[in-house]
């Protein structure tokens, strides 16, 4: 079920938005277990097949690479990261939400799209 809810998510964001322009990822090559490696595999795999059949373009971001834009150091802590979203004028809930906001600002400051 879980994979039916992110296709069906990322078809009411596209729904919503009316058109997407690009998809940006974090690409995770290091997982805390198994479990988490399948999850993330399955996800890729339902985003990408989702990607290609809307001819979306779709690129994984390294996470060192998120990191080191937002703050100047490829391996900066979870705090560096809420610190960094901060600066930016942004109140993020958690280290997750400041991850993605980072990825924002990097596909809008160094993509074409």
């Amino acid at each position: 079920m879980r994979y039916l809810r992110f296709k069906r998510w990322l078809t009411e964001l596209l729904a919503a938005s009316g058109a997407l322009n690009a998809v940006y990822f974090e690409e995770v090559r290091r997982h805390a277990g198994v479990d988490a490696a399948h999850v993330y595999g399955g996800l890729m795999a339902h985003l990408t097949a989702w990607c290609e059949h809307h001819n979306i373009p779709y690129q994984g971001v390294p996470v060192g690479t998120i990191k080191k834009h937002a703050t100047g150091k490829g391996n900066a802590a979870k705090e560096e990261m809420l610190a960094a979203a901060s600066r930016r004028g942004h109140a993020p809930v958690d280290d997750n939400e400041a991850d993605a906001l980072a990825l924002l600002h990097w596909a809008v400051e160094t993509q074409e799209t």
